[in-house]
């Protein structure tokens, strides 16, 4: 392996330390800001569990997210795992950035792109944050992460709405999809092979659906939720829906942010200059040339 290949594998490696370490110190500094009250208190100040029968309820309901939450600790960490043996046994895709540009995205799309990027990662971050509130210590944190997590995911809404309309029509299954699933999208060679794939792969069309259309129901069932305005047993199943579909969500958000920071050289650069180079587009959009 190049020395090149080393150091980008220790830049990885201290990305993750760095922004896990940050994060750490920061939910301790948070802490220690907001000071200490019980994570039930808290619950019950903001008015997430407003019933009769909150004790027999909350006990349930703890149980459960509980259970869930051992599930969230497998892909939040097994997924970036996988993803640095990739790294470091495949390594990323390169190509000449010189040539034909071709246009790939508009203004516009960028604009929404972004908006929609900012507040899903912080809709994950803080909802991940509230799932494991007693590990953070409970309290005004949690209470601040889940305020985050309602406003963000209002934000998302907004600006996910006209970047679907404008990406619908590129995002339907085609025939050459099972070929490129078939050869793995060309990732798992560090040969740069020819691929069947449009505008989109079908990688990038899994993702556009769970993330939009399971973004909406995440909303939804998170709506139900919040406004406690249905029986005990209504709000339990919303519940399950919106963590069981979180735990799809985050694997691919995770598996989203590789492909776009390392899997492929100045595949962000894209997003932010709107262009593709030709060999890029020859290889992975082969399609979209034909």
């Amino acid at each position: 392996m190049k020395t090149s290949r080393w150091m980008e594998v220790v830049n990885l490696c201290l990305l993750f330390c760095f922004l896990g370490g940050g994060l750490a110190y920061g939910a301790e500094m948070l802490l220690r800001g907001f000071g200490a009250i019980s994570t039930v208190q808290a619950f019950k100040e903001f008015g997430v569990v407003v019933s009769p029968h909150w004790q027999a309820y909350a006990e349930d309901f703890i149980s459960f997210v509980n259970g869930v939450g051992r599930l969230y600790l497998p892909v939040i960490v097994g997924v970036p795992l996988v993803f640095l043996i990739h790294f470091v046994a495949v390594g990323p895709k390169g190509f000449e950035h010189k040539g034909r540009r071709i246009s790939f995205y508009g203004l516009f799309t960028r604009f929404l792109h972004w908006m929609c990027a900012i507040f899903f990662s912080l809709v994950v971050v803080s909802g991940i944050m509230v799932l494991f509130a007693k590990a953070l210590g409970g309290g005004s944190l949690v209470l601040s992460a889940r305020g985050v997590h309602l406003f963000c995911a209002y934000g998302f809404m907004v600006f996910a709405a006209p970047l679907f309309l404008i990406w619908l029509k590129d995002m339907f299954p085609a025939p050459y999809d099972i070929k490129w699933l078939l050869c793995g999208g060309g990732y798992l060679s560090k040969k740069k092979v020819e691929v069947p794939a449009g505008k989109f792969n079908l990688g990038q069309k899994m993702w556009f659906w769970l993330a939009f259309v399971g973004g909406a129901v995440m909303f939804y069932t998170g709506y139900v939720v919040s406004g406690l305005s249905l029986p005990q047993a209504q709000i339990a199943g919303y519940i399950k829906i919106h963590l069981i579909l979180g735990l799809f969500l985050v694997a691919l958000f995770i598996t989203h942010l590789y492909m776009s920071l390392f899997a492929v050289k100045g595949s962000l650069k894209s997003m932010i200059s709107g262009y593709k180079w030709e060999e890029e587009v020859r290889v992975l959009h082969s399609r979209m040339l034909k």
